[in-house]
This record gives C-alpha cells, structure tokens and sequence, in this order.
C-alpha cells in the first residue's frame, strides 16, 4: 500500500485554495490531477469533495473526511464516509490524498503511520485570480516536514507549474506507483 499526498500550492504563499476556488485555472494541471488519481482510492476533506464538479471523479473511491458522520455522499456506492483518519493507518490499498489544507497537514503531522511514501508537490509560479471570495486556505505547516522528511526525486515544469515528485527518506516506493506518477509527469 503506498500513500500518495497531491496537492497544487501558490508559490508565494502555499496558498491551495480562496473558499471552495482554486484561484488559478491550468487545465494541464487539472488533466495531470486526474491522470494521477484515475481509477484509485482518493481521500479529501468535505469541503473539498463539495468542490469537485458534480462532486464525483470518475472512476474512483472517494473516501470523504469529516466529523458529520451522517453527511451524504452523492454516490452512496463509490464514495464513503469517514470521521477519523485513523482509519488510514492501516488501508491495504494505495491512497491518493487530495486535500484540503486541513486532510494535508494531518497526513503530514500525525505520526509516520499516516506520513505519505510519495509527494507531488506541484507550485504554481503565476498570479492568482482575483475577486475571489472565502477565506484562504494554504499548507505552510506541511513544507517544512516536506523538507525534512522527503527527498526530490523528480522535477518537471509545464504551464508555469512545477511538479516535484518526493518520496520519504530511507523508505521503499513501490515502484509501479512511482513509474505511473513519472509518466504522468512527463506528459
């Protein structure tokens, strides 16, 4: 099982997110999020999940974190409920953690159990929208673990984002995971 933290953060300020916005719009970012988490187990916050278009991505298991246990997923078959990250410390599949703020930072600090094997770390170099409204949501608390407890592994650069990919130090990757997220990488 390997864990696999993916997130999109501003350079300046690791800002993610203005409310539910994304206040940036790169759709080679967006195809590369999807390609990476296609057909796989994701985990995100309910503020995130209420984000997403038709609060759905294809294909996958949604797992939704939250502390409202009778919070009704759209998709009762695919997308499931979850109050405790706990639960996470011993998943037999693979997971793709997709945010929010608040589902990285506690992967990032809640002990090694739930500390991702790999990062794709992607920064965007550009200027945010403006206008949005909604308080920001950023993950300054994740980057110093991201130093410290992380290696780059790799790097690539497109549409003024930069996607590194970090594994955790001294840890084995399973390397079809890692093969998988390069491809997605390069494309």
């Amino acid at each position: 099982m390997t864990k696999v933290a993916v997130w999109c953060r501003h350079k300046e300020d690791n800002i993610i997110a203005i409310g539910k916005h994304i206040p940036w719009n790169i759709p080679s970012d967006t195809l590369f999020f999807t390609n990476m988490v296609q057909e796989k187990n994701v985990v995100m916050g309910r503020l995130t999940y209420e984000a997403l278009p038709n609060r759905t991505i294809p294909n996958c298991k949604i797992f939704i974190l939250t502390s409202d246990f009778s919070y009704k997923p759209s998709d009762k078959e695919n997308h499931f409920v979850v109050d405790d990250i706990n639960f996470f410390k011993d998943f037999a599949e693979d997971l793709y953690i997709a945010g929010g703020a608040g589902v990285y930072t506690d992967f990032l600090t809640k002990g090694n159990k739930l500390l991702p094997d790999i990062v794709m770390d992607c920064v965007y170099e550009g200027e945010m929208q403006s206008g949005l409204k909604g308080e920001k949501r950023e993950i300054s608390a994740c980057i110093p673990v991201l130093q410290k407890k992380y290696i780059k592994v790799a790097q690539s650069i497109k549409d003024n984002v930069q996607r590194n990919m970090y594994i955790k130090r001294g840890e084995f990757v399973d390397q079809a995971v890692m093969k998988n997220l390069l491809t997605q990488m390069q494309k």
